[in-house]
């Protein structure tokens, strides 16, 4: 259910009004008054971004020195509502240079009314992109002194057509000299692994960015080597599958240039893209998940005040791959007093403030391995030593051309009217989210 909104306040940090527009009727022009007493003046803003209050709910969210409050009375999209806050706060920032508080707002006063009534349509969000709104509601904002002095983009006269039409997110015009599209497949891996080495959790969250800068309007056609895009296809073309790695892709969400229809039947992303740099999809896998590290520990105590700490790191990627700026923190008592290191790449130290050996590797090769020895000293305490779990080790790292879930570009096809060549670059990275080992 869409947000249905009766009414929309912005408000200082005093409770003051400085703009509102009420869309039904169904709420009265006090509401904001029972907002003021029961929330404001209770000192509980960050509390729950969502009450109610007399048969209404608001919907509220600080954005610098403005609170900017939605008031709806039946059941409404929560989720939809603050969607539509941060659109507009963009919005409105892109018509103020940059700027949004207290002293913009009243300078603006004028232009967001008119906005307002734009993007909102008896309580019903509406078109909220920047680059289409400027196309017909050109006046230019008062602009803060701190923010880029750089003019409106300049109307183009087909402003309806693609405000009504299907390509709502690309102006039409632009002329590159020379023609590129960058891709980026980054992907992050949450581990959780055994002190053995056999995997408790493990899954990939993945997004492709990327940048056109590309003449006219463009179709892209992007093909991946994921299970049911393939076996689409090889239905379609009344071929078996090709040999090689095929991945089942779980919660995949597109932008909305994507075109939907098409994919459900075809299973391809086809899509006219954005200008510039944007997120095209996201996507999550959880199973055949390619580790690109396996790290073994061994952590023996020597009586109560020492310590022996064993750490083998091996890189299971190939072995013309490099890992970049890698980091393992391990845990050690809260009560050490001395640390020393042998280690066969890279530096180790004893970070105090973190409790843990922090050590770290520049240049992490495939299929090799790396260890750490430490010996470790603690201050002898007349408290009996409880037995407690010790905190998981950590990885931070990242490895370029290399994708855990083992996701692949199998083609990028670029299609204009024009016919004018295009040079497409595609670019693998793959980073540690939440990579942690147990002791």
């Amino acid at each position: 259910m869409p947000v249905a909104a009766s009414a929309i306040y912005f408000l200082n940090l005093r409770g003051d009004v400085l703009i509102n527009r009420l869309y039904r009727d169904d709420v009265g022009g006090n509401m904001v008054d029972a907002f003021r007493m029961h929330i404001m003046q209770t000192k509980e803003m960050g509390t729950c971004p969502v009450r109610q209050i007399g048969g209404c709910s608001f919907f509220y969210m600080r954005i610098s020195n403005v609170y900017i409050v939605i008031v709806v009375s039946s059941n409404a999209n929560v989720a939809c509502a603050f969607k539509f806050v941060v659109e507009a706060v963009a919005l409105f920032k892109s018509y103020f240079g940059g700027a949004f508080d207290e002293d913009a707002i009243r300078n603006n006063f004028v232009l967001i009314y008119e906005l307002l009534d734009e993007i909102m349509d008896f309580g019903y969000p509406q078109n909220l992109s920047p680059e289409i709104l400027k196309l017909y509601i050109t006046q230019e904002g008062v602009r803060s002194p701190f923010s880029s002095k750089q003019p409106l983009e300049r109307a183009v006269p087909n402003a309806t057509l693609q405000v009504t039409g299907a390509v709502g997110w690309r102006r039409e015009g632009l002329v590159y000299k020379k023609n590129e599209v960058f891709l980026d497949i980054v992907e992050s891996v949450n581990l959780l692994m055994s002190s053995k080495g056999s995997v408790l959790r493990c899954d990939v969250t993945g997004k492709i960015l990327m940048k056109c800068f590309l003449s006219g309007m463009p179709d892209l056609k992007l093909g991946l080597n994921d299970k049911i895009g393939l076996e689409k296809e090889s239905e379609m073309k009344s071929r078996p599958i090709k040999s090689g790695k095929t991945i089942e892709l779980d919660d995949v969400t597109f932008h909305q240039c994507v075109n939907l229809t098409r994919f459900n039947t075809e299973k391809t992303v086809s899509f006219v893209p954005p200008d510039g740099e944007f997120e095209l999809m996201k996507y999550r896998i959880t199973e055949g998940v390619n580790l690109p590290f396996r790290v073994l520990p061994t952590i023996k105590e020597l009586g109560r005040t020492r310590m022996e700490v064993n750490v083998k790191v091996k890189s299971v990627f190939g072995a013309k791959i490099f890992a970049l700026g890698v980091v393992v923190k391990v845990p050690v008592p809260k009560q050490t007093a001395k640390t020393s290191f042998q280690v066969t790449s890279g530096k180790a130290k004893y970070n105090a403030s973190i409790d843990s050996i922090v050590w770290k590797i520049r240049k992490f090769p495939g299929q090799t391995e790396a260890t750490m020895s430490a010996e470790v000293e603690l201050i002898s305490t007349m408290v009996e030593k409880k037995s407690a779990t010790r905190p998981p080790i950590q990885m931070e790292f990242q490895v370029p051309m290399f994708t855990a879930s083992g996701l692949r570009v199998r083609f990028l096809k670029v299609w204009e009217k024009s016919g004018y060549n295009t040079v497409e670059w595609v670019r693998y990275i793959t980073r540690a989210g939440s990579y942690e080992i147990r002791c």
